[in-house]
């Protein structure tokens, strides 16, 4: 597996560097913006780890130009931006997965692992699962090529969740992307105030959003999670 790693700290780099060579990955590093888009124009990459406050530009807007251009890729977020709002921006201009610093290298590693297992049709802007379409440059929901009108809460989500491709997301991960029409019960339950579906399609394929104060995961089955 072929790495791309954007670092404007030459020591912060080195030490990453290290770590993720040691793990079996081969490497390339940049140091600014112009660099990575070099780098990524003239080599195939299986990842993209990306800092943000790169000198000659936002990392932010390297994401977005990518993601514009089609580049599919993952893409896994490194900064010191911690707030819900930061990580919401970052999640919702393009990458795949946010870490903050400082981190344990090994969630690093941990997290690297994470995004090559992931399956080509949940990389990238256009997500797909089933029936379910997700192109988030265009914003748009497809369930069986038919549109999905959905809030921005409840686009965010859904996005979270086809990435996990039907595993539990954990609540902390959801934290502030949660729907308006999600409340928490007496007995701890993240229970939808309306029919638990992402969809208004009338038909059994429709995908079921199942909730509980521990996480939520997409439910394409048409069947309650257990």
């Amino acid at each position: 597996m072929r790495l791309l790693l954007a670092e404007d700290s030459e020591r912060l780099q080195e030490l990453l560097a290290e770590s993720l060579k040691s793990a079996g990955y081969m490497l390339d590093t940049a140091a600014t913006v112009a660099e990575l888009l070099s780098s990524v124009a003239a080599a195939t990459y299986d990842l993209l780890i990306v800092d943000l406050g790169l000198p000659d530009g936002d990392g932010l807007n390297v994401i977005r130009e990518l993601r514009s251009k089609g580049v599919a890729l993952p893409i896994l977020i490194i900064t010191a931006r911690g707030s819900i709002n930061e990580r919401i921006t970052g999640l919702d201009s393009g990458a795949d997965d946010y870490l903050i610093k400082p981190f344990n290298h090994a969630e690093l590693l941990a997290r690297v692992r994470a995004l090559l297992r992931r399956p080509s049709e949940l990389q990238g802007p256009v997500l797909r699962r089933g029936n379910l379409e997700f192109d988030q440059a265009k914003d748009e929901v497809r369930c069986s090529g038919k549109p999905i009108q959905l809030r921005l809460s409840e686009r965010r989500l859904l996005a979270a969740l086809m990435r996990r491709s039907g595993a539990v997301v954990a609540k902390s991960s959801i934290e502030g992307i949660t729907p308006p029409w999600c409340s928490r019960t007496k007995t701890g339950t993240l229970q939808p105030s309306r029919p638990r579906t992402m969809t208004s399609a009338a038909s059994s394929n429709a995908p079921r959003l199942w909730l509980r104060w521990s996480g939520a995961r997409l439910d394409l089955r048409g069947s309650r999670s257990r």
